[in-house]
């Protein structure tokens, strides 16, 4: 007689357009901060993995990049793809729209999940800076024509808000099974690429609207040495003159994006960081997908 597994594991899916929340949602719904935010477009470039594990089920949380119209550059092509075989390989799809607006960006990303059998969770975000739960009723409305199947949950991924009650709609569709990662496991990702993410997050975050969106991190060094770790990574643009704005008056800016980095990394890693940035300019990778690929983007 076979023995039913007593474990639940399964994928689940976060997509969206860019900018609603996806990353915050995972952060928190992890209790642990594995994906970079920031209030910038097209943060999440990367298919990530969240792990979480406990009460005997194991939720396997993809943060995809948002998906977008623009596709003039190889990165958004392979960003739009990476979301998309996400929504294809996984047995719940949360898609999280931003409670305060429902726009055209929204409309591309319930097109792409509106053909799918796969059970639909919308997650609707932010709902902590709305003046009265009354405004979200129209947007109820138009979210019930667009995906009737689809179950509805307001939430603040930001406040932890009804994060709970999402959790257990999503924990429904969970299938019976075998663990797919060790239960201490947070993340697919290395500490190699959660680095490069960092410093590219405070460099997103330093730069505000003078934000090159060509700009990409490759570690080149990452060992430890006594109880340091030595972290050395490039910081890659396009142009000469992103190069001078990374870097910043008298190195000011790039010494700023360093110290951030290294601190968070400290907390990430719990050990002492030297960390050592170096701006280049490489023409043109961001519309190479031979370049891309050997940059760690893949779909």
């Amino acid at each position: 007689m076979i023995k039913e597994s007593k474990t639940r594991c399964g994928y689940v899916a976060i997509v969206g357009q860019p900018n609603v929340g996806k990353s915050t949602l995972l952060n928190h719904l992890l209790g642990m901060k594995i994906s970079i935010t920031s209030r910038k477009p097209q943060t999440t470039r990367h298919n990530v993995l969240g792990i979480k594990t406990e009460a005997n089920s194991q939720l396997i949380f993809v943060d995809t990049p948002g998906i977008h119209a623009e596709r003039k550059k190889a990165i958004n092509r392979i960003m739009n793809r990476a979301a998309q075989s996400a929504i294809r390989d996984v047995d719940v799809i949360v898609f999280v729209t931003d409670g305060l607006q429902w726009n055209e960006a929204d409309q591309l990303v319930a097109q792409q999940i509106s053909g799918v059998d796969t059970p639909v969770i919308i997650a609707i975000n932010k709902i902590d800076r709305l003046e009265s739960s009354d405004v979200l009723l129209p947007l109820l409305e138009t979210l019930h024509q667009i995906l009737p199947a689809a179950e509805l949950i307001p939430v603040s991924a930001l406040r932890s808000k009804n994060l709970d009650v999402l959790e257990q709609a999503i924990s429904r569709h969970i299938p019976i099974g075998e663990y797919l990662f060790p239960a201490d496991q947070i993340t697919d990702r290395s500490e190699r690429f959660l680095a490069a993410e960092i410093v590219r997050e405070k460099i997103t975050r330093q730069m505000g609207a003078e934000l090159p969106y060509q700009v990409t991190v490759e570690i080149e060094e990452f060992a430890d040495r006594g109880n340091i770790r030595h972290i050395s990574a490039l910081i890659l643009v396009e142009r000469s003159g992103q190069k001078k704005i990374v870097i910043g008056s008298n190195g000011a800016r790039l010494k700023t994006i360093g110290q951030q980095a290294r601190l968070d990394m400290e907390r990430m890693f719990g050990c002492k960081v030297m960390l050592k940035l170096w701006v280049k300019v490489r023409s043109g990778w961001s519309d190479d997908e031979r370049a891309l690929r050997s940059l760690g983007y893949t779909d």
